[in-house]
């Protein structure tokens, strides 16, 4: 599931891959508007299913196993603190339930609220399937 929601740089909010264009992709907003737009070459446009958060261990876990911990803390429901309004350290209070051994010199503060917004906004549309299917995992091993 994680493969076709995307972030982009600069543009507040994720979005859901729609088709290819010319140069482009079609992406749909995943709020209340489900606005469609394009998103150019110049976009960077990255796969939720790409991206993974330092640990002290030199690993790296994949964004998928922190929403599956956050969605085990919180029982599936969306978490109460807002990602603008949080004070720091109740954002980084949230972030050790999620991943407690995450890298605190290389995960910032405002990637926690990233996190934070986006599972927020994946579990308040529905998308709440976090599972790493066996060939994505595959494809990341090699």
């Amino acid at each position: 599931m994680l493969k076709t929601v995307l972030a982009i740089s600069g543009k507040p909010g994720l979005f859901k891959f729609i088709s290819r264009g010319k140069n482009m992709l079609i992406v749909e907003a995943i709020d209340e508007s489900k606005k469609r737009q394009p998103a150019y070459a110049t976009d960077r446009v990255v796969a939720l299913s790409d991206i993974s958060i330092y640990t002290d261990d030199d690993k790296e876990v994949p964004l998928a196993v922190v929403f599956q911990n956050i969605q085990k803390a919180y029982d599936g429901k969306a978490v109460e603190l807002h990602p603008k309004k949080a004070s720091q350290d109740d954002v980084v209070a949230f972030f050790m339930k999620a991943l407690p051994n995450y890298d605190a010199d290389r995960v910032r503060v405002s990637d926690m609220r990233k996190v934070l917004s986006w599972y927020n906004i994946l579990v308040s549309e529905g998308m709440t399937d976090f599972e790493i299917k066996e060939e994505e995992a595959e494809t990341k091993e090699a």
